[in-house]
């Protein structure tokens, strides 16, 4: 087929999808549209950034579902959020297919897929839920925690006769992790169906079955990584991919490949291990767990450059111990029971065998070769502290380039990702393009920005306040409580505050709340859904928050109408793994802040700002408290991440712009 023919046929497609529908074409749609269609049919990788309002869902739905249908092979969509892939099963993928049914040669077949451990295990159900195997160590003697735990199993025991899909968003009320993982297991730790006895009516392999014979697989970006870089197939075979919300695929990818050891994994480990081995060879384990799980929670957080002799030494004695004691379980009981037992202990151990090694490992080649960033968490949470070791990529360009760009077609896509107005950011960290030092030869790609069908420039204002003193380390400087007080006031609420931390919108809200007659929430009070429908129901109620707001809020209409940001989000100067990624890129010439740091702030600034203008209609103003836009040397670049506002940092100005919109609502 040529591309002019496919073009036609997609937009055919487009054009009878949209009017069934209820909506209305766009330029940008359609050129997204035929821009997905050509690049499955030419196996070439596509980055588009398609601004908000553009219809994005739809223009790669339908080439999606024209090339599967006509080929037999399925594509696979994958998306950061639950939201998006319930929204895409539930509510886009059927008005889709009833739409396009007609006009292709049969009814086009979707599917959700998501990790094993989103579905019930069967045979951890009837061989006997453990309630308190892997209960924290400070949780086995708190009769309140072990109580609720009890109930919420024998509560999900009693779900697994009535359930059809044994998926966990089933269960009304939800339960807490450490619930579920008493009938669920990880495919790592899953038996086999062949050799489980409920291995026929497993819900996660009717719904990996399921998945093999549909048209479009929607999943997530975890198990998209889980798919690439492990072992283990969870996704059935398939050619083509969509990634939506694709500048978060980096980071989702980088956790799954995260290592960590704390005093709670490893107990688990010693405790599931423990019953299937001589008591002489649980014991050492245990003694060199607790050894280590000692000099972590003596270690100061931060990153390890350098692993000193003690840390080696007990490292070394947990990784022999924990190798000793996995080759003394049996592996392939005849008891199904023991089986799943045995699975899980030898999952455990490997994990901590691993990490143990890696950690070792990262050590032996200089700084600027290493491939590895090791550090030390200190978390806190509900009074408890938790000191976490954790080992990460250094990069995963040449990861994804390797087991998934080098394997698929994909079409990458979101609101957002252009950084400093170019594509190579991104593309860098997906290893789509190489530095020129490089020898990896990069796959044939291209990028494309189809814009937004909002006018920015007419809609809304970007405002800098560069009379404000530049942010220190410290609480906010009253001018910018002032500037927050004044802005807000004239715009009458209908404010979105996003800030840097928890404490500065905290701070913030105590403060507004005081001097404020119209109602200010504050992330934390309450659930963010809802937080955001309270926001959303009173125009003069302004929304507090942070980073998942910067993300998440969607509300279009009269009730946001000012976004503030306190400042520029550069990372933390001590977050370790952004900050060893900087040091790299410094060690090879580059410029370590602009490919990092300020790429970072980039992005996150375009997600914030892209919160203000969610419909045609809307308007209003980006204000952003930090002078460093307008002053400093890398502004112009942040400023080119952004949409293109009529900008000014004229403050009288904007205050009367934001009474004028309040008036006129």
């Amino acid at each position: 087929m040529s591309r002019k023919s496919n073009a036609t046929d997609v937009s055919a497609l487009l054009s009878i999808a949209v009017s069934a529908l209820g909506g209305a074409e766009r330029s940008g749609q359609i050129e997204m549209a035929e821009a997905v269609g050509y690049a499955f049919d030419n196996s070439e990788h596509l980055a588009v950034q398609a601004g908000t309002g553009t219809g994005k869902s739809l223009a790669y739905l339908v080439p999606s579902i024209a090339h599967a249908v006509a080929s037999n092979q399925p594509v696979v969509v994958s998306t950061a959020t639950i939201a998006l892939q319930r929204q895409l099963v539930d509510r886009d993928l059927p008005r889709l297919a009833d739409a396009l049914a007609p006009h292709l040669p049969r009814r086009p077949e979707f599917a959700l897929l998501k990790g094993r451990g989103n579905y019930l295990c069967l045979n951890k159900v009837h061989s006997g839920a453990q309630a308190e195997e892997d209960l924290p160590q400070e949780e086995l003697f708190n009769p309140v925690a072990a109580s609720a735990l009890g109930r919420d199993v024998k509560r999900l025991i009693e779900w697994s006769s009535d359930t059809e899909s044994g998926d966990r968003d089933e269960v009304v009320p939800g339960v807490l992790d450490r619930a579920w993982s008493q009938v669920s297991v990880g495919a790592r730790e899953c038996i086999g169906a062949t050799r489980c006895p409920y291995g026929t009516d497993c819900f996660a392999e009717k719904a990996r079955g399921k998945a093999g014979a549909v048209d479009v697989i929607v999943t997530n970006h975890a198990l998209l990584a889980i798919d690439a870089i492990s072992e283990v197939n969870v996704l059935p075979e398939h050619q083509l991919l969509v990634v939506d919300e694709a500048h978060e695929l980096v980071d989702r990818v980088t956790s799954v490949a995260t290592g960590e050891l704390s005093a709670t994994s490893m107990a688990v480990a010693h405790r599931r291990a423990a019953r299937l081995v001589e008591p002489e060879l649980a014991e050492r384990l245990e003694a060199s767990i607790a050894t280590l799980s000692s000099a972590i929670h003596d270690m100061e957080a931060g990153r390890i450059d350098v692993l000193d002799d003690e840390l080696a030494t007990y490292l070394t004695v947990v990784r022999d111990s924990t190798d000793k004691v996995k080759m003394a379980i049996d592996t392939a009981p005849s008891d199904p029971t023991a089986a799943a037992a045995r699975s899980e202990a030898v999952t455990a151990l490997t994990d901590l065998s691993e990490t143990a090694s890696r950690i070792i490992d990262s050590f032996v080649p200089a700084i600027p070769d290493r491939y590895d960033v090791v550090w030390l968490d200190r978390e806190e949470s509900r009074g408890s502290v938790r000191y976490i070791l954790r080992v990460a990529p250094l990069s995963v360009a040449g990861l994804l380039r390797g087991r998934l760009f080098g394997e698929v077609t994909a079409v990458l896509t979101s609101a957002t990702l252009t950084i400093g107005g170019r594509f190579e950011s991104m593309a860098r960290s997906w290893g789509l393009s190489v530095p020129e030092d490089s020898t990896a030869t990069p796959p044939k790609w291209k990028g494309m920005d189809v814009g937004s069908p909002f006018s920015h420039a007419k809609s809304g204002i970007l405002y800098v306040a560069k009379h404000l003193p530049p942010p220190g380390r410290d609480a906010a400087a009253p001018e910018q409580m002032d500037e927050i007080y004044e802005l807000i006031t004239a715009a009458g609420g209908r404010t979105l505050g996003l800030f840097s931390s928890m404490r500065a919108a905290k701070a913030a809200a105590e403060i507004m709340r005081e001097r404020l007659d119209t109602p200010v929430l504050c992330q934390g009070e309450d659930t963010t859904s809802t937080l955001v429908r309270r926001f959303t129901e009173d125009a003069e109620t302004s929304l507090f928050g942070t980073l998942s707001l910067w993300q998440g809020v969607d509300v279009p209409g009269p009730s946001l109408s000012l976004v503030i940001i306190d400042r520029i989000p550069f990372p933390r100067p001590d977050d370790p793994l952004l900050t060893a990624r900087q040091r790299a890129i410094a060690a090879r010439g580059g410029n370590g802040f602009m490919a990092v740091a300020a790429s970072h702030a980039a992005l996150l600034l375009a997600q914030g700002a892209g919160r203000l203008l969610r419909s045609v209609n809307d308007r209003g103003v980006i204000a952003i408290l930090d002078s460093r836009m307008a002053t400093a040397r890398y502004g112009g670049f942040l400023q080119s991440s952004l949409p293109p506002y009529w900008s000014t940092t004229d403050p009288a100005r904007v205050r009367s712009a934001l009474e004028r919109l309040a008036a006129s609502s």
